[in-house]
């Protein structure tokens, strides 16, 4: 058995670059598909624009998008003494369910990070609430503490409004913090896929911010097709890695849904799959080690992938037989889609089961996602980000894309 933290070790410090804020793309561009697109493709490297890319994708692909929507997760409330609390919302504990928390009528728990606790020591926050023209009074009480995260029950009196009608009146859409800027009304938009809708993420799957209507017909008159799946995106993914190997990083668990026709349609295209983000990417790959653990029928099955599970295990099933376990489960349990949780960590010397490709920004200096593409292109991540450097390519969220094959 191999154990991360024996092999040789992989030190952040190898992932680090040059990223001047300048090169920081602020705000997107005004057409989503004129952004710049850097391809890869067997250790070559060339540029186009983004609505070309149905030109660049092998024949009979998949294309594999996660279709996750954000939600206006930070919520501001000022005491009497006038100290501005601010709540940010991270995944829901009761219920846990993100639809059920989002439907909730009367309140709901949800794990949170605070800014200016020094000031909520105690007491219930409260604030007024205008929602199709009737007054909502909106309470947050602290209940436990865990590390640097905070459980919050949230209470309103009006049986009428779900918790998400007051997330879209009250609460801020949460852009990137290394933006350095405030939410301005265009990100309501703009930091939203054209194909979200399914509420639950803090931060938006990115790669899929350059697809439009246009770039879709590219692909439908190539014979390119698609299909969905369901990732929340955690506060998680800003967290930057503080230890000096990366065995020592505490990967976040994020909450994964597939359908049941997806898996199927995965199964068929199983050599052509391209995913849309790292995000796709970490759900995908997820797939395999959940029919991993379905391969014993008999046993009680943990949907939890955890961060270590591909280097600690020995695979010894086809992606297809992976995949076909999961259908078999959810057949025999009269399913129509898989729940689970992710925490993998995809670092160099990762085997690929699932994705053939991916679609991706241009990632922060040491991050995980940067470690994830550096697996995917066999350590030739400086060479790229070195070109999309020279070549002028604007960097992370609202940046420029790469379409990276192998």
């Amino acid at each position: 058995m191999n154990d991360p933290k024996v092999n040789s070790p992989i030190f952040i410090d190898e992932f680090d670059y040059p990223l001047p804020d300048e090169r920081i793309a602020k705000f997107p561009l005004p057409l989503r598909d004129a952004s710049k697109l850097l391809v890869y493709k067997n250790g070559n490297i060339s540029q186009s624009k983004f609505s070309n890319i149905a030109g660049f994708l092998p024949e009979n692909a998949l294309l594999v998008y996660n279709n996750t929507r954000v939600i206006q997760a930070r919520l501001v409330f000022h005491k009497e003494t006038g100290a501005r609390v601010e709540v940010f919302c991270l995944e829901p504990l009761l219920p846990a369910d993100y639809a059920q928390s989002l439907g909730a009528t009367t309140e709901c728990t949800w794990k949170c990070m605070v800014g200016n606790l020094k000031k909520w020591k105690e007491g219930i926050l409260s604030k007024t609430v205008e929602i199709s023209g009737k007054t909502c009074i909106f309470k947050a009480e602290r209940l436990e503490t865990e590390e640097n995260t905070h459980s919050i029950r949230f209470a309103w009196d009006n049986v009428d409004v779900h918790f998400a009608d007051i997330l879209e009146k009250a609460g801020e859409l949460p852009i990137p913090p290394y933006l350095h800027r405030k939410t301005e009304e265009s990100d309501l938009t703009t930091y939203q896929t054209v194909y979200s809708k399914i509420k639950g993420s803090v931060a938006a799957p990115t790669a899929g911010l350059h697809f439009t209507t246009d770039v879709f017909k590219s692909l439908e008159a190539k014979n390119i097709e698609t299909a969905e799946l369901t990732l929340h995106v955690g506060a998680g993914t800003f967290q930057p890695v503080k230890t000096r190997d990366i065995a020592e990083h505490h990967m976040h668990a994020e909450v994964i849904s597939v359908h049941r026709s997806t898996i199927e349609h995965l199964q068929q295209k199983l050599g052509n799959i391209i995913a849309v983000g790292t995000t796709s990417v970490r759900t995908l790959e997820s797939l395999y080690y959940i029919g991993l653990k379905l391969r014993d029928k008999s046993t009680t099955v943990d949907f939890h992938v955890d961060q270590w599970m591909p280097y600690e295990t020995q695979p010894d099933i086809s992606s297809f037989d992976a995949l076909q376990n999961i259908i078999d489960f959810l057949d025999a349990n009269n399913l129509a889609t898989l729940h689970a949780e992710t925490q993998i960590m995809i670092k160099p010397g990762y085997k690929f089961r699932v994705v053939n490709g991916m679609i991706t920004n241009f990632h922060q200096p040491k991050s995980t996602l940067l470690l994830l593409v550096s697996a995917f292109v066999d350590g030739n991540w400086k060479q790229i980000y070195d070109y999309a450097l020279v070549n002028d390519f604007r960097f992370l969220s609202y940046g420029d894309s790469s379409l990276l094959l192998t």
